[in-house]
């Protein structure tokens, strides 16, 4: 089964490297990005392919509508977003 990568952008490169870690097309389904240490050790998977992410809206649906989904995202999120190296952690601070 044929499995379509995730295409990382500019944005989440570089707030991969603010985070001191390095990101790439997920390998398992269905997530969107694994992220490794600088030693290229993986970390964890972040996002799923079925959702939308603040890039993806802003390039579909505009700046307005995916800064307003960017804080339902970190309201609904904000307890597993605290936890540092968590999957919520990544997924907030790249992802969102």
């Amino acid at each position: 089964m044929y499995i379509k990568m995730y295409h990382l952008r500019p944005y989440h490169k570089l707030q991969a490297r603010r985070l001191g870690v390095v990101i790439r097309p997920a390998t398992k389904h269905p997530y969107k990005i694994d992220v490794l240490s600088k030693e290229g050790e993986y970390i964890t998977s972040i996002g799923d392919r079925r959702y939308k992410d603040f890039i993806i809206y802003a390039e579909e649906d505009g700046f307005e509508v995916a800064e307003r989904r960017q804080a339902l995202y970190r309201k609904r999120h904000k307890a597993d977003s605290q936890v540092e190296g968590s999957r919520g952690f990544y997924a907030s601070r790249i992802l969102w």
